[in-house]
């Protein structure tokens, strides 16, 4: 969608709002952006973007029609791709027609059990029907590129959910997303999501999707958090992941091996200043490949002003079975005043890229950054992050964004 037509709509907000009688509400944020950094192909690249989010509520007498939108424009200023943008959604939402449906239409960003997308077409709730409630949506299937939209005709994406309503300890749904390439069937996903409370003590969860055109199951995890007390948390999980395609695609005439990994964690607080957290991972990469992770952290706050964290993994396996990795990182937070937050931190990791000839053998990869922020009144911020990356890719790579925000 060009620029012209976004402006148009934004247009049509003001003027719907505007003309009505009663108070409508327009509210949104405006972030400015300045970012550098190293183009793999093209160098150094200077960026500038701007971020818009607006929301009008209240645009008819009952209150129950808004529009919301969002969307960035970029501007490059060295490597000649000059001006960019997205238009991420733009939509108008019905809610509470005849108390029981709500009804978006335009751009809209859909997300379900089964799988997410961005849409040019409209989303049905039905609610307030018992104790199931039912979604449907469809419409053309966007697709954004590195330069633009990539869709074209034959592009759509259609979905539909039913889901528990009113239950308080208990969310369960199932849904269905289907997708179109060109008129051919590209994805077909059943998918589920569940969480359960017990004695306001245990959390049970899970979701899964099952790709129907590879008749396999490409994710599945489930897990429980059990709460012991109110500074102690538990956490058992278990995921797995089978990569899958769509039928459009070259890589899905090729073999994949399933990931699978169990977690075991636990989160303590011990007082207000001190709080630490560990936990081992077992990972499953198929043909005989894993590897046993143990994280551990650190969360300090020496000074009611300052934070410092610290954190350590090592991870045995894979390749061989005794390779050893070792990585951590360390960050600070400190609110020299009520306006002004100054942070920093840094990372090592140590990395084993086999498949990589001109970088076998165990490579190791930092990360310095810097970042501020000050807040100049309610409604406006402004942040600065640099950092510099050093790995086998680049000896040094210094990037950096400097944002401006204001709501309104």
């Amino acid at each position: 969608m060009g620029y012209k037509r976004v402006w148009h709509w934004l247009l049509l907000v003001f003027l719907l709002s505007g003309t009505n009688g009663w108070a409508a509400e327009i509210h949104g944020r405006s972030s400015t952006q300045v970012l550098w950094f190293n183009d793999f192909y093209n160098g150094r690249q200077i960026e500038a973007a701007e971020y818009l989010r607006l929301s009008a509520t209240k645009l008819t007498s009952d209150g129950k029609f808004s529009i919301y939108g969002y969307g960035r424009g970029t501007q490059d200023f060295t490597n000649g791709e000059g001006l960019n943008g997205r238009l991420y959604f733009l939509y108008g939402d019905y809610r509470d027609l005849l108390n029981v449906l709500d009804v978006k239409v335009g751009r809209q960003f859909v997300n379900l059990s089964a799988g997410t997308t961005i849409i040019d077409g409209g989303e049905l709730i039905v609610k307030n029907i018992g104790p199931v409630g039912l979604t449907v949506l469809g419409g053309r299937d966007v697709v954004f590129g590195i330069d633009g939209e990539l869709g074209h005709a034959g592009n759509y994406a259609f979905g539909a959910a039913a889901y528990l309503n009113g239950l308080r300890k208990t969310d369960l749904d199932i849904s269905w997303l289907r997708k179109w390439d060109s008129g051919d069937v590209s994805r077909d996903i059943m998918g589920a999501s569940f969480k359960q409370y017990l004695l306001d003590r245990v959390k049970l969860y899970g979701n899964a999707r099952y790709d129907l055109t590879a008749e396999v199951f490409n994710e599945v995890l489930g897990g429980v958090k059990y709460f012991p007390s109110a500074n102690l948390v538990l956490t058992g999980e278990w995921f797995q992941s089978y990569p899958t395609f769509d039928t459009t695609d070259i890589f899905s005439v090729f073999a994949a091996d399933r990931y699978q990994e169990g977690v075991i964690r636990a989160d303590y607080t011990i007082n207000k200043m001190l709080s630490v957290y560990g936990g081992y991972i077992r990972e499953e990469f198929g043909d005989g490949a894993s590897a046993n992770v143990i994280e551990a952290g650190i969360n300090l706050r020496p000074l009611p002003d300052l934070q410092l964290t610290f954190e350590y993994d090592r991870r045995v396996g894979i390749g061989s079975d005794d390779s050893k990795l070792d990585g951590g990182l360390f960050e600070a937070a400190w609110d020299m005043t009520k306006a002004f937050q100054l942070a920093g931190g840094l990372s090592v990791d140590a990395y084993d890229r086999e498949i990589f000839h001109s970088s076998t053998g165990e490579q190791i990869a930092q990360k310095y950054w810097l970042g501020s922020r000050l807040k100049l009144a309610n409604n406006m911020s402004a942040s600065l992050r640099i950092e510099d990356d050093i790995n086998v890719t680049y000896n040094n790579n210094v990037q950096g964004r400097f944002i401006f925000n204001y709501d309104f």
